[in-house]
């Protein structure tokens, strides 16, 4: 039987589908030219990074990326460019799985994301339902409130000493091979799903091995 005590999901690719392609067009329509380069399935780079990490807020993000696209950008361009990363949230079964998780275990979400995207999912606007993403899970550790992201070492270490969790007791599944390669190496149970896949009957099989 599993030893199983505590689940952590990713969230993009993950419990939300993701278009990678989408936001990029996206970006580079407001006059991000270099998008594609800045902009990673992931982990982000240059000042796309910045924000994931928390060095800079959202309206600083904006004034950058300003000077990027050589135009003034205002914030609810840069929203929707972002926001085009979202191409679907599983309410009704990935979501309703994982409260059928909770019942068992404690479920925690680990993302490299930024206050555009967390913002979205902690409103009512999350789900048809009207519930935010607060409702399906013990705790959330976002990179750009802690100031991290996976796959550095020190944002599955933060997590682990602000649960007490213990590696050999927790499910890992994120869908990025760096991400988890460092969690198998601190001794989680991992599990690499794609995106858009419905993972519920693999993470069920890990469950009850």
């Amino acid at each position: 039987m599993s030893t199983i005590k505590n689940i952590v999901f990713d969230l993009g690719g993950v419990i939300l589908d993701l278009d990678h392609s989408r936001a990029v067009r996206r970006f580079e329509e407001i006059g991000v030219e270099n998008a594609a380069e800045l902009l990673d399935p992931y982990e982000q780079k240059g000042i796309f990074l910045e924000l994931e990490t928390g060095k800079i807020d959202f309206p600083t993000f904006c004034h950058v990326l300003s000077r990027y696209a050589g135009k003034k950008l205002d914030e609810e361009a840069v929203k929707y460019a972002w926001m085009g990363f979202i191409v679907d949230v599983p309410a009704d079964y990935k979501l309703a799985y994982i409260q059928e998780l909770r019942k068992n275990y404690k479920v925690y979400l680990l993302s490299n994301t930024n206050p555009v995207i967390l913002g979205w999912a902690r409103s009512s606007d999350f789900t048809p339902e009207g519930r935010p993403i607060t409702d399906y899970f013990d705790k959330i550790y976002a990179s750009y409130e802690i100031g991290i992201t996976k796959p550095d070492k020190r944002i599955f270490n933060y997590m682990i000493a602000d649960n007490q969790l213990l590696p050999s007791e927790t499910l890992f599944v994120d869908d990025g091979e760096k991400n988890i390669t460092i969690g198998r190496l601190m001794g989680m149970l991992t599990y690499q799903p794609k995106n858009k896949e419905d993972w519920r009957d693999e993470v069920a099989k890990l469950l009850t091995n």
